[in-house]
This record gives structure tokens, sequence and C-alpha cells, in this order.
């Protein structure tokens, strides 16, 4: 009897893997392929707006171009990562694929003309849109759409940051804070690792940061670590409460959707051309760069948090999660002026906690971390992020994201 349970548990093992390896192929090769383009795309528009600035006047077009373009063609679409989240949660209906051409000229449209966003909302919802068509391809029940949805969300993440452990975590982490379903984690894994692969396979380079010093554990870099991981995580809760107060504003301001983009990106222009650079713009990929070499302005992060929530809030297209890396970072650089430890060390612990706050993912961000920054600093980042998550509360940028409990509960 326990050979015959023994023979069935090895079957049902065997087909879980199989099914879920081949799908993490298509998935991840499919996902993969789709950030790669994204990710040439967004550096072409980028290099365009930089070496033509003038296009920023025109902003309030692009803000009509991506508002009517969602009114008219994507209203069951136009919930993004939260739409994810939700369909995870109460499976109702298959994604519409026309979300990931959709969310990709949208946020294409708001980087050429120059709103501040990120990318991982864009390949997130690319990769969720693509894995879910197989939903009616397989005929799949609910909780292997569920499988779907979180595979698709790791390829996207892991394929356009590089990061293929932190984003297998994060597409576990994200859907429910307190709980993790770890019977996705194999599926989730090899559909980041395939994505992952795929975008390098394209010919994509991501950017590397570096931490040259990592000092030894002591009380005071103990001390030091959880005060600044409490700064970041007030940060995130105060970048997530704005966005949402901004979207609020708009929705209650401006009745025609098209229209809050068009009012929101005269403003923006105004504001940019007023300040007379564009480093608050776009990734600020540079800047996060400098922020782990040389000290830079410390209202940088001020005005890179105020820049994106309005964005985003004014109904633009785009992810945050390279803006709350920028926000991070000069953060972290800015801290250096009070906090003894390295310039590097601070502008990386900033970069994922802020993050970490902001999502309620310090699992994924702190194997983020040390994906890119080395698995020495990998204590630091790690006590950072959680207290950053911490003291974050319960905000998120994720509307839908569910709380199972109280952060502190015990």
């Amino acid at each position: 009897m326990k050979n015959n349970k023994s023979v069935i548990f090895s079957s049902a093992t065997f087909l879980f893997v199989a099914k879920w390896f081949l799908l993490a192929i298509l998935v991840g090769v499919l996902a993969g392929s789709a950030s790669a383009f994204f990710l040439v795309s967004l550096n072409w528009v980028t290099e365009w707006r930089e070496t033509h600035p003038w296009i920023i006047w025109l902003l309030p077009i692009g803000g009509f171009i991506v508002g009517a373009a969602y009114y008219y063609w994507g209203q069951d679409v136009v919930n993004g990562n939260n739409q994810l989240i939700e369909e995870f949660h109460s499976p109702s209906q298959v994604i519409p694929l026309k979300m990931a051409p959709l969310v990709l000229f949208g946020t294409l449209v708001t980087h050429l003309f120059g709103g501040s966003a990120g990318r991982e909302g864009t390949a997130v919802q690319m990769g969720g849109a693509i894995a879910d068509q197989f939903t009616k391809l397989f005929r799949f029940s609910n909780d292997d759409r569920r499988i779907l949805i979180i595979i698709g969300i790791s390829a996207g993440f892991a394929s356009v940051f590089g990061t293929p452990l932190a984003g297998s975590i994060f597409a576990l982490e994200v859907l429910i804070v307190g709980r993790m379903r770890y019977e996705a984690l194999l599926p989730s894994l090899l559909t980041a690792l395939v994505a992952d692969y795929t975008c390098h396979a394209w010919q994509i380079a991501h950017t590397h940061y570096s931490i040259p010093v990592v000092p030894a554990m002591h009380v005071d870099s103990l001390l030091w670590t959880l005060a600044v991981g409490g700064i970041f995580g007030l940060t995130a809760f105060a970048f997530s409460k704005t966005v949402h107060l901004w979207a609020d504003f708009f929705k209650r301001s401006i009745a025609y959707p098209p229209l809050r983009p068009v009012v929101g990106g005269a403003i923006l222009a105004v504001c940019i051309l007023l300040l007379g650079t564009t480093r608050h713009i776009g990734l600020g990929i540079p800047t996060i760069v400098a922020s782990f070499k040389e000290p830079l302005a410390h209202y940088d992060f001020v005005l890179k948090l105020l820049f994106t929530t309005f964005t985003l809030g004014a109904g633009f297209k785009g992810g945050e999660v390279t803006p709350l890396f920028f926000i991070g970072a000069t953060l972290g650089n800015a801290l250096v002026a009070f906090v003894p430890l390295p310039m590097a060390l601070l502008a990386g612990m900033g970069f994922v906690s802020v993050f970490a706050g902001a999502t309620n993912t310090p699992i994924a961000c702190t194997l983020m971390g040390m994906e890119l920054f080395g698995a020495e600093c990998g204590i630091f980042i790690a006590l950072s992020s959680v207290v950053a998550y911490l003291f974050s509360g319960h905000s998120s940028i994720y509307s839908a994201q569910v709380f199972k409990k109280e952060k502190t509960e015990y």
C-alpha cells in the first residue's frame, strides 16, 4: 500500500514539474522577448528625448494620447498591476492580451515626452497578460490560473531588471502580504530564469552597480542600519500615499479621463523647464548610478518623489519601481552627511529598502540587493529592507494588495 502511494506521489510530482517546466519555457521566452523589445525601445525614446528636449513642451499632447488610448480602447485593462492582483484573488475573466501592447505604448509615450515613470509595471503587465492567455488554450482551473499569473509577474520582473531570484520571490510575495503560495515557487523560479536568459540572449545589457566597501557589522553600524531603514520605510509610506492622493485629486477634479494627463502634462512641462534639468524625469538611471559614487543634491529624492507621483497620478503609464530606486538611492546618498556608513552602501540600502516598503516585499528586495550589489552587503540590505517594510505601515503602491494579517501581529 505504501509503495502504491509512493508511486502515485512520484508520478504526480513528475507531471507537476513537467507541466510547469514546459509552461516556464513558453511564458519565459515570450515575456523575456517582450521585455527585451521594451528595453530597447525605452532606451531609444529616452536618448531621443535627451537630445531633443523641446519635446517636453508637448507633454500635454503625449498625455492626451495615453489617456485617450486607455479611455477608448483600454477600459478593461486600465487597472494594470492591480488588475493582475485582483484576478489572482477573485478570478473572473482572462486578462485581455491587449494589456501588453497598450501598456508598452503608453509607457513609451510617457517617457518620450518627459514623464517621470518606471518600467517594472510595464514588464509585469506584459508578462501577466501573455501568461494568462494559456488559461484559455489549456482550459486551466482557477488554481492553475493563479500560478500562471504568478509566473507572468515573475517573468516580467526578472527580465526587465536582470534579477531572476528577486523576480521569482517578488511574484509570490507581492500578492498577499504575510503569506506565500509555495506550490508556485518552482514554476516562478523556472520562468524567471528562462525570461532572464531570453532577455540576455537578445543581447540586452542591464545596469551594473557596485558597493566597493562593506564594513563589519558592529553594534553601532547595526543601530544606524535600523535607523535608516525606518527613514526609508517612512519615505515609502509617503510615496504610496502621495501617488494615491494625486490619483484621487485628478479623478475628483476632472471628469473626462483623457483630459487628466493633459492638465498634468502641462504642469509637469512647466516645472521641468523651470528647473532647467531633466535629471528628475524618465528612469533617472544616470543619477542612480552617480548616487553610489559622488555627493548629490540633498533634495533630489524629494523632487523625484513629487514628479513621479504626479505623473502617475495624472494618468500617465509606467512603473513605480525604478523611480523608487532613484528615491531610495539618492536619499541614501544624502544621509551620508549624518550616518557614518559608506556612501555606496547607504545608496544600495536605500535603493532596495524604499522599494521594499512601498511594495511590502522585503524578502524579494533582500535577494535583489544581493543579486545587484553582491552577497557581502546582504545583512545590511536585509535589515534595512525588513525595517522599511515595517515602518511603511499598511500602505502600498498597489491598492489591490491584500494584507493577510497585521505586520506586527503574532
